[in-house]
C-alpha cells in the first residue's frame, strides 16, 4: 500500500471507540446489579467446573508521584500510615466473599497486583498483604502470579519477598527512554534502573518479564522511539505490551500539563506503533492480539498458538479463568453473565466494608445478546476471527454485522463470509473499529459526546 493510500486509510478509521476489555464496556453499563444477584453470579461461575480456577484482581492504588499520561486510579501520597488500613480492607473483603460464597479456602488459578504502584508497599507491607491472602486462598496446579511494578521504587527486598510467595511474573511500566518525553509525563527512570530489576527478578526465578510501553506521548518522534526500541532489544524482556496513548484530559486532568499540539497523531502516531513493531519482530518478537508481543519461549505466544489465549481486565492471560474478583478501590470484577466494580473513593470503599457490605458502585447483568456479542469480540480480540453459523453464537444483531464489515472488507482488513470473518494482517492496526461492528450497545446509541480515545 502506497503512502497516500494508507494515510487515507488511517483517515477513515481513526476514530473515538472503545478497547474492549469487556462487552458491554463500561459507559454502556446500565443493568446493575445487586449485592445478592452478583454474588448469584460468582458463585454460578465458581461451581461451573473450571479447571483453571477463579482470578483475583488486587488494586493497590498509591504512588508517590502522578505521571500525567496516567489513567488509573491513583492516590498520590508518601506517608505509609494509610497503607496498613487498606492491606486489612483487601482482606476483609476478600472474607466477605468467602463467607457469602461458602469458600474456604477459595481456589486461585490466577492473581494480580496492579495500580497505582503495588510496589509503594514496603517489603514488610507486601508481606504482611500477601501472608494474609494465602492463609485465605489455595493455588491450583498450575496457577500464576503477577505484578505490575515501577522500576523507580522497586527493589530487590520486594521481589524476594514476591518471589517467596510464588510470583513468577513481572510487568515493569516504562512507557519510553526519551528524556524529554519522560520529563513532560513525569516519569523520570534510567535504562539502568530498569535492567537491574530485570536481572534482579530473573535472578530470582520471575520466568516472564512484561514491558509497557506507550506510543503517542508527548514529544516522541521517530528518532526517540526508535532509540527506547534499540533499549528495549539490549534488555530483552519476554513480553512487550506497546500501548497507544489514550489522551482524555476530561477525565484526567494531569494530562492537561500537555495539550494536543505536543502530541503526533493519526498517520504520524500509527508510524511510531509500525516503527516500533517492525523492530520488534525483527527481534524475535510475535505479536499477539491487539497490542502485545511475545518471545516465541512466553506462555502467552504458546498460548495463543493452541488457541488458549483469554482477555479480561487484567489484559491477555495464558489461560481462561472465572470468574474475576475485583479487590481494592475501583477494583472490578467478571462473573462471565456479570460485571462488578467497586466505589472508587477510598474512603467510602473502606466506610462499606466496615458496615459489612461488599463495597460495590457500578457494575451490569448481561442479557442474551450481550453474552452472545461478548464472545465474539473476544475472539476476535483473541484469536483474530470469529464465526456465528452455530445457533449458540447468533443473536438477530448479528444480522447487520455483514453490512457494517462490507466497508472494512473492501479495504482489506478482514476476509468476511456469510457467518464468519478474520482480520487480515493490514486489519490488525483497526481491530477496535471491527469489533465496533459488533457492539449493538454503541450503535444503538452512540455517545453525546466524546468518552473513548481514538482507535488508532
Amino acid at each position: 500500500m502506497n503512502a497516500a493510500a494508507a494515510d487515507a486509510l488511517m483517515a477513515k478509521y481513526d476514530v473515538a471507540g472503545p478497547r474492549y476489555t469487556s462487552y458491554p464496556t463500561v459507559p454502556y453499563w446500565e443493568n446493575v446489579p445487586s449485592e445478592s444477584q452478583w454474588l448469584e453470579r460468582v458463585g454460578q461461575a465458581l461451581g461451573a467446573g473450571d479447571a483453571h480456577g477463579a482470578a483475583l484482581y488486587l488494586h493497590i492504588p498509591f504512588c508517590r508521584a502522578l505521571c500525567t499520561f496516567c489513567g488509573c486510579n491513583t492516590r498520590i501520597t508518601r506517608t505509609h500510615s494509610i497503607v496498613m488500613p487498606y492491606i486489612q480492607s483487601l482482606l476483609t473483603e476478600l472474607d466477605l466473599y468467602r463467607r457469602h460464597l461458602q469458600v474456604s479456602p477459595l481456589e486461585l488459578g490466577e492473581l494480580h497486583l496492579g495500580g497505582g504502584t503495588p510496589t509503594f508497599l514496603t517489603p514488610e507491607e507486601l508481606e504482611a498483604l500477601l501472608a494474609g491472602l494465602f492463609e485465605r486462598v489455595r493455588w491450583r496446579s498450575g496457577a500464576a502470579a503477577s505484578i505490575e511494578v515501577d522500576p523507580r521504587v522497586t527493589t530487590g527486598e520486594q521481589l524476594q519477598t514476591l518471589a517467596r510467595h510464588g510470583f513468577r511474573r513481572v510487568s515493569l511500566g516504562v512507557q519510553d527512554f526519551d528524556p524529554r518525553v519522560q520529563e513532560i509525563v513525569n516519569r523520570v527512570q534510567s535504562e539502568e534502573q530498569v535492567r537491574a530489576v530485570t536481572q534482579a527478578a530473573r535472578a530470582l526465578g520471575f520466568d516472564s518479564v512484561n514491558y509497557d510501553l506507550i506510543y503517542g506521548l508527548p514529544l516522541q518522534t521517530r528518532d526517540s522511539v526508535q532509540a527506547t526500541m534499540d533499549a528495549i532489544c539490549r534488555l530483552r524482556p519476554d513480553r512487550i505490551a506497546l500501548y497507544g496513548y489514550a489522551h482524555v484530559p476530561w477525565i484526567k486532568p494531569g494530562q492537561r500539563r500537555f495539550t494536543e499540539i505536543d502530541l503526533p497523531e493519526g498517520e504520524q502516531k500509527r508510524a511510531l506503533y509500525e516503527l516500533g513493531r517492525e523492530r520488534l519482530e525483527r527481534e524475535g518478537y510475535r505479536e499477539i492480539g491487539l497490542d502485545h508481543f511475545a518471545l516465541e519461549s512466553d506462555s502467552l505466544w504458546q498460548a495463543q498458538r493452541a488457541g488458549t489465549l483469554h482477555r479480561n481486565f487484567m489484559g491477555y492471560t495464558t489461560a481462561f479463568t472465572r470468574p474475576l474478583i475485583g479487590l481494592g478501590v475501583s477494583a472490578i470484577g467478571d462473573a462471565g453473565d456479570a460485571f462488578a466494580q467497586n466505589e472508587k473513593d477510598l474512603q467510602r470503599y473502606q466506610e462499606r466494608l466496615a458496615q459489612g457490605e461488599l463495597p460495590l458502585q457500578r457494575g451490569h447483568l448481561l442479557d442474551a445478546e450481550d453474552q452472545v456479542l461478548r464472545r465474539h469480540i473476544l475472539r476476535l480480540m483473541t484469536r483474530l476471527e470469529t464465526r456465528w453459523e452455530q445457533p449458540d453464537d447468533y443473536t438477530p444483531f448479528l444480522a447487520t454485522v455483514a453490512q457494517r464489515l462490507s466497508e472494512p472488507a473492501a479495504d482489506g482488513l478482514l476476509e468476511l463470509d456469510a457467518a464468519g470473518c478474520r482480520v487480515t494482517e493490514r486489519g490488525r492496526a483497526y481491530l477496535r473499529n471491527i469489533c465496533m461492528a459488533f457492539d449493538a450497545r454503541l450503535a444503538r446509541r452512540m455517545p453525546e459526546k466524546v468518552i473513548f480515545s481514538r482507535t488508532v
